[in-house]
């Protein structure tokens, strides 16, 4: 979504040295359009240009700070993405010294507007195919297994798992929630979320894009592009799954949902449904609690009164699998002695 059109006073000094620079090479820069961040530290703008003649639109994305682009994650696994191949956005300018890079705009069309206008039919065909992107990156990721590619290196640990969790306690129940845990409780939730990370870190790794939701989807000229991989990693089959089904962004009807597991398990191989709920319980309890907490930083620290309205949701989803797994009764009774919403 555009936010505003910028001058050059209020241009980031690094954008105005790359443009300058690059209208050397006859890029003519007509106007630049701050776009709505993300959860991220890069801000994103959108640059409409002449370019021989002709009008053209591209995305600039400012990292933090420069970087060299053999080291820069996004790169990386852009590489190793279209070699699968997945739709990413291509990539038609580097500059790793301006922390820079300049990319196709994809436009506006997000998964998760496409799917609140969609009817069931549209759903399932947008769903399906998601589907097949995600078998893809697993099937074929496992085939490009190579340390050359970032992701191949680093995985969902307990450390990762577990951090997580705690950054939830920290930013969503106390920070945002304002909640006064006793020690108890604190050890209480701290011991949970240690062994939910050890259970889900013994699973077996597939290759993961990691933030595989509604609004990392868009849609171009009825195909679906994947956005914001940068984060790729190894982890249980079903988190990517999970990520895309136990969406804090859109509320799914329970038999799309239990299709889509259908179509995932025969598009990957997997045993069946059966052997896939206990695992996809596990993650989506990890996976939406650290959303929570990812929230509560955005709203607390961040002051990005955007996501509030995501809160209610994927609270309701914890408490439906609390409800479901008695076996975390514990954890279910110390969070809703804070979060009534899950009691």
């Amino acid at each position: 979504m555009t936010v505003k059109t910028l001058d050059k006073d209020h241009l980031d000094p690094r954008i105005l040295h790359y443009l300058t620079r690059r209208s050397e090479d006859g890029l003519r820069v007509q106007s630049v359009e701050a776009l709505a961040g993300d959860a991220s530290t890069r801000s994103y703008y959108r640059l409409t240009l002449s370019e021989t003649g002709e009008e053209v639109r591209r995305v600039l994305a400012l990292m933090p700070d420069p970087f060299e682009p053999e080291q820069e994650s996004f790169l990386n696994v852009a590489r190793l993405f279209e070699g699968i191949p997945v739709r990413i956005p291509i990539i038609h300018d580097v500059s790793g010294a301006d922390g820079i890079l300049l990319l196709e705009d994809c436009g506006d069309e997000l998964l998760q507007g496409l799917v609140e206008r969609a009817d069931r039919e549209a759903r399932r065909g947008l769903y399906s195919q998601a589907i097949g992107i995600l078998a893809r990156i697993q099937t074929r990721g496992a085939e490009l297994t190579s340390t050359n590619y970032f992701p191949y290196r680093i995985a969902f640990d307990e450390q990762k798992l577990g951090g997580e969790l705690t950054y939830f306690r920290r930013h969503f129940l106390e920070g945002f929630r304002r909640a006064s845990l006793t020690a108890a409780e604190t050890e209480s939730l701290e011991e949970s979320f240690a062994r939910l990370g050890k259970e889900i870190a013994v699973r077996p790794r597939v290759l993961c894009h990691r933030d595989y939701h509604s609004r990392n989807l868009m849609a171009v000229r009825g195909e679906l592009v994947v956005l914001d991989f940068q984060d790729a990693r190894m982890g249980p089959a079903s988190y990517d799954l999970v990520s895309l089904l136990r969406d804090s962004y859109v509320d799914l009807e329970v038999d799309l949902v239990e299709e889509m597991k259908e179509l995932f398990c025969a598009s990957v191989e997997r045993p069946g449904l059966a052997q896939l709920e206990e695992e996809f319980d596990l993650v989506a309890l990890q996976r939406n609690l650290k959303a929570l907490g990812t929230f509560g930083y955005q709203l607390s620290v961040r002051g990005k009164s955007f996501y509030k309205r995501y809160v209610p949701g994927t609270l309701e989803l914890v408490r439906r699998n609390l409800a479901r797994n008695p076996r975390w009764d514990g954890l279910r009774r110390v969070l809703s002695a804070h979060l009534p919403e899950l009691a």
